[in-house]
């Protein structure tokens, strides 16, 4: 199945996209082409996916190399692909929330936790965090701050086990 899934995909984007077999996904190795790549995907009738189920955020920990995973699922022909972007903390993913609406909170949540950006989103600001928080916490860099508006940040989360 996943075989015909990358066939239909590398064959109409083969410059813009690359199959990788240890995690059984595809990369997309032109962010400039991840809306038209998103679009075909939904758009195929031999693909059709229809739901974002999940995009996270990751940090490669290395030169401010940042990922994003896309997990999609099409709900009429019951299957599922995953594609990966990954970029450096400079440039942006463009957005997917007009195609898959889920994605707005999606974004906005890597966007808070991570500092990814997203062109072109609707409404890219901070979703879990206050506005006036420093750094983006799930970062392999990031220091806690011992204060947050004058109150103590707690660093021994021990007690909340």
């Amino acid at each position: 199945m996943l075989d015909k899934i990358f066939n239909i995909i590398t064959k109409e984007f083969k410059e813009s996209v690359e199959i990788s077999d240890e995690c059984n996904c595809i990369f997309v190795k032109d962010v400039s082409k991840w809306n038209k790549i998103a679009d075909f995907i939904v758009q195929n009738d031999k693909l059709k996916f229809d739901y974002l189920m999940c995009l996270s955020g990751y940090d490669l920990g290395e030169n401010n190399q940042f990922g994003v995973a896309y997990n999609l699922y099409s709900t009429s022909l019951k299957q599922y692909i995953e594609f990966r972007i990954e970029i450096d903390s400079e440039n942006e993913i463009p957005s997917v929330a007009e195609l898959w609406k889920t994605a707005n909170w999606h974004e906005r949540e890597t966007f808070d936790l991570y500092g990814i950006k997203f062109s072109n989103h609707p409404e890219l600001k901070r979703i879990l965090l206050p506005e006036d928080w420093e750094g983006h916490p799930l970062r392999k860099d990031y220091k806690t701050p011992e204060y947050y508006n004058g109150m103590p940040v707690p660093k021994d989360k021990s007690y909340w086990e």
